[in-house]
């Protein structure tokens, strides 16, 4: 049976931002259909799904450091700690991808498809941030909103004994800092919590933007006088 602390993480997974106006019903829109296409090509493939759409998810993470990071070289003030806190969700993001290549064993197909939506997905990114930044991050709050879901259903299916709960690769032992017996659901569980972490911030993030305010990283920096 699960502990409290996991009940409590489970619980946590269905918190949903509701779209209010045109800008968050579009990026819900198109959230929604990426989903699509991702249930539609993937099914219950979960490992390969995560290979590929961790691969999406950690784009919006360096492209709205490095745009905020030259906003902020424009306009000389301190970033408040927003660019490191983009910079580590991409970061995060990557070990998620690295952890899910070692537990899938992606075929070569798949690895074009990975290059395809990368370079996609960045060039159309890249654009929506320089033109919305808020719409950027409430299209991240949402997609992460979609990664919780399906991390939630991967671990069930473990749960269920129709995915085969595999060893950890040491990586994500390392990374997380696991038990060395870890198995997948316990890396599962880390990155499902990793992914709520990211759909909250972002909601937050996009939130204050539109409130015509700088968002502030988890951890900002202090600046010298």
């Amino acid at each position: 049976m699960a502990d409290s602390k996991e009940k409590n993480n489970t619980t946590k997974t269905i918190e949903h931002h509701n779209p209010a106006g045109f800008g968050d019903r579009f990026a819900y829109a198109f959230v929604k259909m990426l989903r699509f296409v991702a249930d539609t090509f993937f099914a219950k493939r979960y490992g390969h799904r995560a290979v590929v759409l961790e691969t999406v998810a950690a784009v919006p993470g360096m492209v709205g450091g490095l745009l905020q990071h030259l906003r902020a070289l424009r306009r000389i003030r301190d970033d408040a700690g927003f660019i490191r806190e983009l910079l580590d969700e991409a970061e995060n993001e990557r070990m998620h991808l690295m952890t899910f290549v070692q537990i899938a064993n992606p075929t070569m197909f798949e690895r074009f498809v990975v290059m395809l939506t990368q370079a996609v997905f960045y060039n159309v990114y890249f654009f929506l941030y320089l033109l919305s930044p808020k719409m950027a991050h409430r299209i991240v709050g949402y997609f992460e909103e979609e990664a919780v879901i399906s991390y939630t259903q991967y671990l069930n299916e473990i749960d269920a004994g129709r995915q085969e709960n595999v060893p950890a690769p040491q990586l994500a032992i390392d990374y997380w800092g696991l038990k060395p017996n870890a198995t997948l659901r316990d890396v599962v569980i880390a990155v499902r919590a990793d992914e709520a972490g990211h759909r909250d911030r972002n909601h937050l993030f996009a939130d204050t933007i539109q409130k015509g305010e700088q968002p502030i990283g988890a951890n900002p920096v202090v600046a010298t006088k």
